[in-house]
């Protein structure tokens, strides 16, 4: 069975109020290569700096061996840190640097004792000059750095300091190593080879790594389990076979690798139509003609004559690029929405062919949509004007001042503006997914409400938006006391 070393429970972080992560549970087991996974601001290392005691949850607790640790300082904990920037002391050689830790550090001497007034007492020492150069050699030996200790760090290449980085890290015997982002500096081919590095270290070595990334690529190729992050909040754990092959939901499916996500209805089990077409799939449990989200990987998409009796759906080619393994065809499908997919196979096709398109029943990854309709509370500011978000937006109603409402808004009715200054409130892109034939994007408020919004335009994410709603689109239910609004 194996044992857990590390236990994140309902752990929250806000600073100024604003919450950075939100409700995390987390267990990690011994010996466990696991990487946090997500976007820029998703609360990734917020939650690893918590683990190491830099930062104190705003709720929760965070466990070590069982133990609670939230409170205590982060030389205390069984753990050590490796960052982005090596932060190595430049006045000191290598050997310097990695023995640093170990000059200030005290081991007991010798056996317990009761002192006079019948307390028992540990004596303490610190390390011998012999001693820290056994370990020290000992960390160079693991990180492949033996004859560098009498070199300076600032002559070191770029890999080689972050090898040293963690031999500092290492030779302090810590059950768990934290990486935060520690490839994050390198060129593309030193990244490749120190994931290589890692691996090996990590398997010598048969401690706990956590790390934290938002390259997929790293965290697919080293990874024992993915955490994947968004917004501060986990979306999904699972082995990296696991959140690549069967995505919890839309965000995971863009986030890792490439993927072609369309909306859909879920006509009943095992049948799904997508723009008309009606496929095969394996999934079950949703309601009839139930809105859903499809997934379909590039490389599970195969091209066939449009004769050939595999042919599920026509399409035309839009562009045809070698990609060394495979060509990558863009393709326009035709029926009641023409949809665009990316395609991965080893068929060379030309602009404007006419192609067919095979997927197989279990290749179609079907999810329940986050959100169907925009709801919200608010409530009448004036006859024909509602007040929600911050913002009075006009409105057809003829409710009362004062009157509590949920108003409702469907995705593509919400109307953003280049210019926060002409929309009614401002609002901040957090996340844009394309659909095959336009994009969704989810935009937040400035009090934190997050509005889906369908569109033919890719905003980028952290643009600055006004956001605008036609008096007509607002839909309005007046709410009693005793009622509860869900949002």
């Amino acid at each position: 069975m194996k044992e857990k070393i590390i236990e994140i429970v309902n752990v929250c972080k806000s600073y100024d109020e604003k919450p950075v992560v939100k409700n995390v549970s987390l267990t990690i087991y011994k010996g466990e290569f696991v990487t946090l996974l997500g976007p820029s601001g998703c609360g990734k290392t917020t939650t690893l700096r918590m683990i190491a005691g830099f930062e104190q949850p705003t709720s929760g607790k965070v466990f070590f061996n069982g133990k609670d640790i939230t409170e205590l300082p982060p030389h205390k904990r069984n753990v050590n840190t490796v960052f982005q920037k090596y932060a190595l002391f430049p006045h000191l050689n290598v050997f310097g640097n990695i023995a640093y830790g170990l000059k200030l550090k005290t081991i007991p001497d010798g056996q317990p004792f009761q002192n006079r007034k019948g307390q028992t007492v540990q004596k303490m020492r610190h390390l011998t000059k012999a001693e820290i150069t056994e370990k020290v050699n000992r960390a160079l030996k693991m990180v492949d750095l033996e004859d560098y200790g009498h070199r300076s760090v600032n002559s070191l290449s770029g890999g080689q300091q972050q090898r040293v980085a963690i031999a500092r890290a290492l030779v302090n015997e810590p059950q768990v190593l934290l990486l935060d982002e520690p490839l994050g500096a390198l060129d593309l081919k030193m990244r490749k080879d120190m994931q290589i590095e890692l691996m090996q270290m990590h398997k010598k070595l048969g401690i706990t790594f956590v790390y934290v990334t938002h390259d997929q690529e790293e965290a697919l190729t080293m990874s024992d389990k993915i955490v994947v992050m968004k917004d501060g909040q986990i979306q999904q754990i699972g082995t990296p076979t696991k959140v690549y092959d069967e995505p919890a939901n839309a965000f995971v499916a863009d986030f890792i690798g490439e993927s072609n996500i369309l909306s859909g209805t879920m006509v009943k089990d095992c049948c799904v139509n997508i723009s008309g077409h009606t496929f095969e799939c394996v999934d079950k449990g949703f309601k009839r003609n139930e809105p859903i989200d499809v997934i379909i990987r590039p490389e599970d998409i195969h091209i066939v004559d449009v004769a050939d009796s595999n042919c599920l759906v026509e399409a035309e080619v839009l562009t045809c690029v070698f990609k060394g393994d495979h060509y990558q065809v863009t393709a326009l499908t035709f029926g009641d929405e023409r949809n665009e997919l990316i395609i991965h196979d080893n068929v060379q096709v030309a602009v404007g062919d006419k192609i067919g398109l095979y997927i197989k029943p279990f290749d179609f990854h079907i999810m329940h949509k986050a959100r169907l309709i925009n709801t919200l509370e608010g409530e009448m500011y004036d006859t024909g004007v509602v007040e929600f978000c911050g913002g009075r937006f006009p409105c057809n109603s003829t409710l009362d001042e004062g009157t509590k409402v949920k108003i409702s808004v469907d995705f593509d009715d919400v109307e953003l503006t280049d210019d926060e200054e002409d929309g009614v409130i401002g609002a901040t892109v957090i996340s844009t997914i394309y659909k095959g034939s336009y994009y969704q994007c989810i935009v937040r408020t400035d009090d934190y409400y997050d509005f889906f919004v369908d569109t033919d335009y890719e905003w980028l994410i952290n643009d600055r938006v006004g956001i605008k709603i036609a008096p007509d689109k607002i839909l309005l239910e007046e709410v009693k006391d005793e009622q509860k609004v869900e949002v």
